[in-house]
């Protein structure tokens, strides 16, 4: 079984750190690049950063910011927003981020997923998508766009099966119905995903206390799990999730 990873996820607005229930009522949560240092040191596998309103607003993710971020890490980094081009790959590349994820620009056109794959590898194109049980679909899962403003009318599943033929080297797999209630990770979807695609699936949205880390890593193939509210808050920390991981015969990666 491969090692599974802690992943810190730094949602960014205005270039401040937001959290928020199912997408909603967002609430200040720190400065990035301080948070970014915090759980670089305590011990992350990776970070997430995700410019939440660049699609919104149609403009680029934070440059200067990710930049200072990357200049604090030394962990992969994984940056999304706005990214609607090829050419928005290369910049968050050059501004230090390992791996790109895309969102709503490869709905509007998957391209972007073949061509960012084909001049920057695989490996470094993660796509996030994000879902709500809409019963709307075929497996009753939709994907929706712009921050989660927008329903698709795409089957979460079909979705993801088709980025990863485009081209995508991991999914970031957000359950919207789940995102930060605190509740526990949305099992079904993501086991339904990890299940069918040959890539890693990271799962996020809705972990609340260790006992959801545990069995999301137990009861579906995720080799990931995404967490905002539990860190940011000092609710947990890194080593006490890695500790509880092992404890349970969960293999981690660096402790």
């Amino acid at each position: 079984m491969l090692s599974k990873r802690i992943i810190p996820c730094l949602d960014v607005k205005e270039g401040r750190v937001v959290k928020g229930v199912n997408f909603l009522g967002l609430k200040d949560a720190g400065d990035p690049v301080e948070l970014a240092k915090q759980y670089n040191e305590s011990g992350a596998d990776e970070i997430c950063f995700l410019d939440i309103t660049a699609s919104i607003e149609a403009r680029s993710a934070l440059i200067n910011v990710i930049s200072r971020t990357a200049r604090e890490v030394f962990i992969p980094l994984t940056v999304g927003g706005g990214v609607q081009a090829p050419s928005d790959i290369g910049d968050l590349l050059r501004a230090g981020a390992d791996k790109v994820s895309i969102n709503s620009g490869a709905v509007k056109d998957i391209s972007v997923i073949s061509e960012g794959s084909r001049q920057y590898g695989s490996q470094c194109i993660v796509i996030a998508i994000d879902v709500k049980n809409s019963g709307n679909t075929r497996t009753g899962w939709e994907v929706f766009v712009k921050g989660g403003r927008a329903a698709t009318g795409l089957d979460a599943l079909d979705w993801a099966k088709k980025t990863v033929g485009a081209g995508a080297g991991e999914i970031l797999l957000t359950s919207m119905d789940a995102d930060g209630t605190k509740n526990g990770y949305d099992l079904p979807i993501t086991q339904l995903i990890a299940n069918e695609v040959n890539v890693s699936v990271i799962a996020s949205g809705g972990a609340g206390k260790l006992e959801h880390i545990i069995d999301v890593f137990r009861q579906t193939k995720a080799e990931a799990a995404l967490l905002a509210s539990l860190l940011h808050y000092g609710e947990l920390t890194i080593s006490q999730i890695k500790n509880a991981l092992k404890e349970n015969n969960i293999p981690i990666r660096n402790t």
